[in-house]
């Protein structure tokens, strides 16, 4: 007897939708309604998965199919939405393509919450916040999460220190030197940020007042340079291996 096909597909098209899901009609316009209709090509009949940052992941099946509009019937409950990692990432802007590249790796590898930070050495001080929720949306429609990291107004390095709940441990990425970043993170379990500087580094006096901050851990990534965008995804890569995330 041949296997019954999985419901829905692997293949059915994912996405995120505002405003808490329930079963009913539900209207989606926009560009997300051309991506259904003209780029998946949906037909009346075809499901696609929908989630809201708020109760999970839902399966939808398209009632109607226009050239501005799909209506599709909320059926069920595929998922709860699931339990994140208690990570921070705070960081320094940076340019344009990299930071975009930053903040969807820290949405894939499960980071709850993005921290921007004013540093001496920033050479971006001003950051389009929509267009990076938007590039984290699209990356958790395609990494399979149901929830969606917050991120923060830019605040400045000694504002982020000077509120900063010692209770959260700081993993400051330190390219002078620190503790070997997985040995640093096995041994200070809990609710965590990792702090990455800008091009160039923190300078003296940043490093100094990062390193008295009673929640800070000096950490090394290794020997050699990173660019600020890959330091970021080593380091979240590492705490969610040493949290038991992988």
């Amino acid at each position: 007897m041949p296997a019954t096909p999985a419901w829905p597909p692997q293949s059915t098209p994912r996405l995120f939708v505002e405003g808490e899901l329930a079963p009913g009609p539900r209207r989606i316009d926009g560009p997300q309604a051309h991506y259904l209709a003209s780029v998946m090509r949906m037909k009346p009949g075809d499901p696609v998965k929908l989630f809201d940052d708020i109760t999970g992941e839902w399966l939808g099946v398209a009632a109607s199919v226009g050239k501005r509009d799909v209506t599709l019937d909320v059926t069920r409950m595929l998922r709860s939405r699931e339990a994140v990692p208690d990570l921070w990432l705070a960081f320094a802007p940076i340019k344009k393509g990299p930071v975009d590249w930053l903040v969807e790796k820290a949405c894939e590898l499960g980071t709850d919450r993005l921290l921007p930070v004013i540093t001496h050495r920033t050479v971006v001080d001003r950051l389009n916040l929509d267009r990076l929720r938007a590039n984290m949306i699209e990356a958790a429609e395609q990494c399979g999460r149901t929830a969606l990291p917050s991120i923060a107004e830019p605040v400045k390095l000694p504002a982020l220190l000077r509120d900063w709940d010692a209770g959260r441990t700081i993993f400051f990425a330190d390219e002078t030197g620190g503790a070997p970043a997985a040995e640093a993170m096995r041994a200070r379990p809990g609710p965590a940020a990792i702090l990455i500087g800008p091009e160039g580094g923190f300078d003296p006096k940043e490093r100094e007042a990062i390193r008295a901050h009673p929640a800070a851990v000096g950490i090394s990534l290794g020997p050699r340079i990173l660019r600020a965008e890959t330091a970021a995804s080593a380091a979240i890569s590492l705490w969610m291996a040493a949290a038991g995330d992988w």
